[in-house]
């Protein structure tokens, strides 16, 4: 098997960057005629411009939260699909409801990169365990397996003897699922004393993958990568040799401020907005409402895109305070008004029965700045105190309103 899917994944960050900004307004100049979310979203939008990522940031995000307030408005897809649902291959249902277009392009979803650098590829069987009812989850799979000529095992979800009983005779040799049905079903082959070892590789998300379980799988014989992947985008990133996961070709990733569409610093924990190439769909700074960062430098794999820690957590944060709703964007809205301020965490506590509301900022020499209070009152409508730090003390985890509160 060669090393790379293609030549895309080890070209040089410069060129790719081009690439994909040059695709990217050819993308858009044709779809905002066919997509009046889009069009709305780009308004006042000149495409010419959008070369690099300070463009594309002062773009407005789409956010995942909208979309079903959105597809109602504008049914089946929000206005944000280019191509008409008769001429689409599935139309997909996730709950919520939510619907997500699969057009009709071989590997659609973007998932044969992924499948490729776990190990996976033509000749061999696949079980896919992810389900099919509905959900795009098993078609983004079994997409990405048949682009690289694999067989498939329809297998979704439950069912587990019976899926023992076709990897017993079919002999895959490769599983794609979530990581604790696969040990699922390896313990359930040893309890019935059927044999599962021609499993050799599994490609694994929709779940978390603590490094406990890893090895566990691992020394049962079964390499095991990840990928994150989306109801609507696809696969974003995925695992190879290394540390972190790679971006998808075809992808502009950004991390920022939660709540906000601006960039942050590489390494520092943010939102995930990701731009996705996709005539049919072409989703433009979808904001997905979950945590990761940048990793610097580039994979040792040679794949020379940009890495992310994975997933970290979610970014909508908003917190109820003594009957008020509070947004992670108006915290951000301090650094703003405050530019000498580092990270910021809105801490919410309970003292006797009443909320209590503390802005913990970094500030050089953590110097006492009373005007930071007085920006928090006129934001929030909420009186709270502020208490200061040096610069890099707070963690680096995103998160931006922290609920300390007891649960019950």
């Amino acid at each position: 098997m060669n090393q790379f899917y293609d030549r895309y994944e080890s070209r040089a960050p410069k060129a790719r960057e081009t690439v994909l900004f040059r695709d990217l307004r050819a993308i858009l100049k044709i779809a905002k005629n066919r997509a009046p979310a889009l069009r709305k979203q780009l308004k006042g939008v000149d495409l010419d411009a959008i070369t690099d990522r300070k463009a594309l940031a002062l773009i407005p995000l789409v956010r995942k939260s909208e979309l079903a307030q959105m597809q109602a408005e504008t049914p089946p897809f929000g206005g944000l699909s280019a191509v008409r649902a008769q001429n689409l291959k599935r139309l997909l249902v996730s709950p919520g409801p939510l619907f997500e277009p699969e057009g009709v392009s071989k590997d659609w979803w973007g998932a044969a990169r992924a499948f490729h650098a776990a190990g996976i590829g033509k000749g061999q069987i696949v079980i896919n365990c992810f389900s099919y009812h509905l959900t795009p989850g098993g078609h983004i799979m079994e997409s990405g397996a048949h682009a690289l000529g694999c067989a498939v095992i329809p297998a979704g979800v439950g069912n587990t003897e019976q899926q023992i009983d076709a990897i017993h005779y079919l002999k895959p040799d490769a599983y794609c699922g979530t990581p604790d049905f696969l040990k699922v079903l390896l313990d359930k082959a040893v309890e019935l004393g059927r044999d599962a070892s021609s499993i050799k590789r599994a490609l694994v998300s929709g779940a978390a993958l603590p490094a406990s379980l890893r090895a566990e799988l691992e020394k049962r014989g079964v390499a095991v990568r990840q990928c994150y992947a989306t109801a609507d985008l696809g696969v974003i990133a995925y695992e190879s040799a290394g540390e972190g996961m790679i971006v998808n070709e075809g992808v502009i990733l950004e991390i920022v401020k939660p709540g906000t569409g601006e960039p942050v610093a590489a390494g520092e924990v943010g939102e995930i907005v990701v731009t996705r190439l996709n005539s049919d769909y072409p989703l433009l700074r979808f904001a997905t409402g979950d945590l990761s960062a940048v990793i610097k430098g580039a994979s040792p794999c040679g794949r020379t895109n940009m890495r992310i820690k994975g997933w970290l957590g979610r970014a909508d944060q908003t917190t109820k305070i003594k009957g008020m709703f509070v947004h992670p964007a108006q915290v951000a809205e301090i650094g703003k008004r405050h530019p000498d301020l580092g990270r910021l965490r809105l801490v919410v506590t309970r003292n006797g029965e009443q909320d209590v509301m503390t802005l913990r900022a970094e500030r050089k020499g953590a110097k006492p700045d009373e005007t930071v209070a007085e920006t928090l009152q006129a934001l929030t409508k909420l009186r709270g105190k502020v208490e200061f730090y040096e610069k890099g003390a707070l963690p680096n985890d995103g998160k931006i309103i922290a609920d300390e509160r007891p649960v019950g």
